[in-house]
């Protein structure tokens, strides 16, 4: 059964280790991203979502609502093309536009899956930045 809910200080280990887990996007440095950072976003400075299937934390997605981002939105592999990872992000958009959002960006890997559900999903693509990635922004309509 596949259930979402709010991520709470808990769930970090699991958002962690999934975050380490995936294939694409993968962290090259993987002390860049932090508990701390996670803690932070979850508590203060955002808010974040995950995706159980059987008890087990399978995805997570976190917006961070002062920079109007999609902080993170990772799927463990085997349970990619599942339609999760556009749950998460869909859960992450709506909030942000709650939050009086205008523009949502965030940044990812240019040829990988997170790129190209970005862009099915109506996300306009922009520039790539320093480290490789490409930047996307969505508008509030």
């Amino acid at each position: 059964m596949i259930y979402y809910r709010e991520a709470t200080v808990a769930d970090i280990p699991a958002l962690a280790a999934i975050r380490l887990e995936v294939v694409e996007n993968a962290l090259t440095d993987p002390t860049h991203v932090t508990r701390g950072m996670y803690h932070d976003y979850l508590t203060t400075g955002g808010k974040g979502w995950v995706c159980e299937v059987n008890r087990r934390i399978v995805g997570f997605s976190i917006a961070v609502v002062s920079s109007h981002t999609i902080w993170a939105l990772f799927v463990h592999p085997e349970y990619e093309g599942r339609g999760i990872g556009k749950d998460l992000l869909s859960a992450a958009v709506d909030w942000l536009f709650e939050q009086g959002a205008e523009v949502i960006s965030l940044s990812t890997d240019p040829d990988t899956r997170a790129d190209k559900l970005y862009q099915s999903e109506g996300w306009e693509r922009g520039e790539h930045i320093a480290n490789g990635e490409v930047r996307y922004r969505l508008v509030r309509t």
